[in-house]
Order: structure tokens, then sequence, then C-alpha cells
């Protein structure tokens, strides 16, 4: 039998039993018991090896009741772009001064977008947004020239998940306080986006496991078997 963790025996909740999908929404709202208000994160451990390029999941879904984060937007553009991107409400706009501005160590955003003009000079900051998952890219919608959208898509609810070395994809799907149909709603957009987004590459079972938790709070398994491509 698998050991539990201290927060585990707390709360009385074994890494071994299933839930039903809303039953660990409630238990982990339940668990949020910090002074903040936690994050719902979502964990999906898929049978996919992403060093394999034909096994890689990646891509863009809108949660449809928001992330109830504040979500700072950077934008690569000129002229009546950057007007544009600025009047949607992004946080920090430029070109080659914003470049500079990242060379020498700031970073003031949580997204960035770019026009497709601009991705000359963005490619050239490729090692500093690389590693942090902030690069701009086509296939994601962050590479466009319809920035006004896509600064309003980022504020209001969009996230990036992409899956890791290990298999697994780690994503927020909003906060403790949010009502628990709310957490559902987004739950399943999440879900059905990744299944959506099977590779080609994928062999056998696609997803494996499911985990929900609050920031703070112990892990609860899900019953893949309640989600379509389970």
């Amino acid at each position: 039998m698998a050991k539990l963790s201290k927060k585990q025996k707390v709360w009385n909740i074994s890494p071994e039993t299933l839930h039903g999908i809303d039953e660990a929404i409630a238990l982990a709202k339940t668990n949020a018991t910090s002074k903040f208000d936690e994050t719902i994160e979502l964990s999906l451990n898929l049978g996919v090896d992403p060093r394999h390029a034909d096994q890689m999941v990646r891509g863009v879904v809108n949660l449809p009741k928001g992330t109830g984060k504040t979500v700072r937007v950077g934008v690569f553009a000129r002229g009546a772009k950057a007007d544009e991107a600025r009047e949607a409400g992004a946080d920090v706009v430029g070109a080659e001064d914003l470049m500079q501005t990242i060379q020498d160590g700031t970073i003031d955003f949580d997204r960035c977008i770019a026009t497709p003009d601009m991705m000359g000079v963005v490619g050239r900051l490729g090692k500093v947004l690389g590693p942090k998952g902030l690069m701009p890219n086509p296939k994601l919608g962050t590479v466009t020239m319809n920035v006004a959208q896509a600064v309003k898509d980022a504020k209001s609810g969009q996230v990036e998940y992409r899956v890791e070395k290990a298999g697994i994809i780690h994503s927020g799907i909003g906060k403790a306080s949010f009502p628990a149909e709310d957490l559902r709603a987004n739950f399943d957009a999440l879900v059905d986006a990744v299944v959506k987004a099977k590779p080609s590459g994928a062999k056998g079972k696609y997803v494996k496991k499911i985990a929900l938790s609050s920031t703070m709070g112990p892990g609860i398994r899900i019953d893949v078997t309640e989600v379509a491509g389970g």
C-alpha cells in the first residue's frame, strides 16, 4: 500500500482511492484552508513521450469561467498595432526597446504576443523567453496580426498547456473560492482540449491518471473512466 503523506493523513485522503470529478472538486475546495485563495490545480498523466515530436501535446484553451488570476501581457508590435494592443489592455508594449529591457533582465509579463513582422526581433530572445515558455508561437495564436483579440483572450481566461518530460500536464483551473460548477466547467474545457489534442504518435492508453489538488492541499485521484479518452 502506498505511504500516506502528512497532508493526506490529516485530510484522510488515500492516494489509491479514485473519486468522481464532482466529489474531487468538492474535496479540493474543502481542503483549501490557507489564508490565501488557493489555486485548484489539475494534473493529467498522459501515455506519451514528449521527446518524440509526434507525441508532443501542446495548445491553448479558453476556460469559460476564467482563471481567477491577473495575467500580465507583453506585446511586440509597432505603430497602429502597438496602439491596438494598448487599447486592448496589454501591460507592456514595445519593439527593440522591449527587447533591450528583457535582455537587461526584466520580464514584466506572463504571456507574450507578437505581430509576425516582429519575429526577427523576438527571435533574438529565444534563449531567454524559450525556457520560460514565453516564446510567441503561431500555433498557439500568440503570433498574430489580431493583437487586440489575442490580448483579450489572454486576459479573460485563456491558458496554455504543455506536456512535461514525464508525460504530465499541470494547469490551474480556477480558485478555491470559485463555485464548484465553475470549476467543473473549467475542468471539462481543459480535459476536452487535451483529449482532442491527442497526438498521432500516442499508442495505448492516452489519459492514464488524473489528479486534482489545491495549492497547499493533498492530491485527489480521479477515476479516468469518467473522462472521454480515459
